[in-house]
């Protein structure tokens, strides 16, 4: 297929710089957002007058008809094709001759493209949208199950206060809600039309922008023509959005491998999403959440090639620009993929609650409450504060709990226990009281879960 731009050149394009300069392989998927802008394009031709009417409808009829035909697997894409736009303006022009080469008036590829993958990344940000409501759901869901569920909460790795595992879940929810909103304020910023950007300087055609806009559901026009043929900032933003995504999934993939372990054993993965081992057969491995743990890295060097293909690029379009493709779709890919494997993953799962409520018990875990029953007492925070941790310190040389530890024991650290103390370092009503507004205890949670699903409907 000849290449658009062959007028000024006399030899042929060697093999070598045409396969080096071709991007097909990896633009053909915004084949239906080209043909797509194309036609809006084309109806503005018309309705402005710039080309003729019946000629403008000829170009749509047959550009609907290319799309039907590429999507039933009648029409075969190219691939020797230098670009998505090459391929479809060179089928185009086979089917309706001179006609089909009026198409391209008062458009460039620069903006062509600044249209396609706005397009393509706004239908990509609404899938990935879905996938983490459906996680968030499922988040829901289980945190439910475990309102009640006591576990250990952590700090430094070390057991630290009682939470329930309901809690603990809709901490992750809080974190993908936040990529939910990250992602829609992408989308916003990036429903901007850059096309009649042209090359870089606009065009002397009567071009109606606004109507363009309307008919593929922009919000607005890029203000200038140069920023609308050289902006990737969108394909930056998307890319941190979703490498913030990956963070959290990564986060709470280690989590569920340390929870799998022996070592803690406070869940066991469903089989259907858990592998083995080749040499040893007790082994039950949790594969998914470790390669989302390693896929997080992917995406963080996709948003670091982005950034560092834009950074030192004059204005306005460079070729530079057309690595852009591959890196955004790769994260875009890698999200849905993990998404796809992880949410049913943890739907699946079986939470462990005795054992999570076991090293509930043997962490010390109610210590800061011991403080609180001193200090409601009348002690000051900083002395009740001391007079526990020596608690702490006897019941590890006596191997024995708080709730273990005779009251005598207390009563020669400080005179203020009595035997009221039991109750008040009992992990359930350590959990129970908590009632401050995000907190563990059941009502705010109950609460954290109802405005979750709120916000995802």
């Amino acid at each position: 297929m000849a290449q658009l731009w062959k007028g000024r050149f006399k030899k042929e394009l060697a093999k070598e710089t045409n396969d080096f300069n071709s991007s097909i392989k990896f633009d053909c998927r915004m084949y239906e957002e080209d043909i797509k802008g194309s036609i809006a394009h084309a109806t503005m031709l018309g309705a402005t007058g710039i080309i003729d009417k019946s000629e403008s409808d000829s170009i749509v009829a047959d550009l609907g008809k290319i799309l039907e035909d590429i999507k039933s697997g009648k029409l075969k894409i190219d691939m020797e094709a230098e670009d998505i736009h090459t391929f479809v303006e060179g089928e185009l022009t086979a089917r309706l001759g001179q006609t089909g080469k009026r198409l391209h008036t008062a458009r460039s590829r620069n903006d062509q493209v600044a249209l396609d993958i706005r397009m393509v990344l706004k239908k990509e940000i609404d899938e990935i949208t879905a996938g983490l409501k459906g996680l968030v759901t499922v988040l829901c869901n289980k945190a439910e199950e475990n309102k009640q569920t006591i576990m250990p909460g952590y700090t430094h790795l070390q057991r630290a206060q009682p939470i329930t595992f309901g809690h603990h879940l809709m901490a992750y929810c809080a974190m993908i809600l936040r990529d939910i909103d990250r992602l829609q304020d992408v989308k916003r910023r990036m429903n901007v039309l850059p096309l009649g950007s042209g090359a870089l300087a606009g065009t002397t055609y009567p071009l109606d922008r606004d109507m363009v806009a309307g008919l593929l559901g922009f919000d607005s026009i890029s203000a200038n023509s140069l920023d609308g043929v050289s902006d990737r900032d969108f394909c930056i933003e998307l890319a941190a959005a979703l490498s913030l995504v990956m963070v959290h999934l990564s986060r709470f993939s280690e989590e569920i491998i340390m929870w799998c372990s022996w070592e803690f054993k406070f869940v066991e993965l469903d089989d259907a999403f858990s592998t083995g081992s080749s040499i040893m057969p007790q082994k039950k491995n949790p594969d998914i959440a470790e390669l989302v743990r390693g896929k997080s890295g992917r995406v963080f060097g996709d948003l670091t090639t982005l950034l560092t293909v834009m950074k030192g690029i004059a204005l306005a379009y460079n070729k530079d620009m057309q690595e852009d493709k591959e890196a955004i779709f790769d994260a875009v890919d890698t999200v849905k993929m993990c998404l796809n494997a992880f949410t049913p993953m943890i739907d699946t799962m079986t939470v462990l609650a005795d054992n999570m409520r076991m090293a509930a018990a043997k962490g010390f875990i109610n210590a800061t409450d011991c403080a609180d029953y001193l200090v409601g007492k009348g002690l000051p925070f900083r002395d009740a504060y001391k007079a526990t941790g020596q608690l702490v310190a006897l019941c590890i040389d006596k191997g024995l709990t708080l709730e273990t530890l005779p009251l005598e024991e207390y009563k020669a650290v400080c005179d203020l226990f009595d035997e009221r103390v039991y109750t008040a370092i009992n992990l359930e009503k350590c959990v129970a009281d908590r009632l401050v507004s995000g907190g563990p205890g059941v009502q705010s949670v109950e609460a954290q879960i109802a405005a979750a699903r709120d916000a995802i409907k």
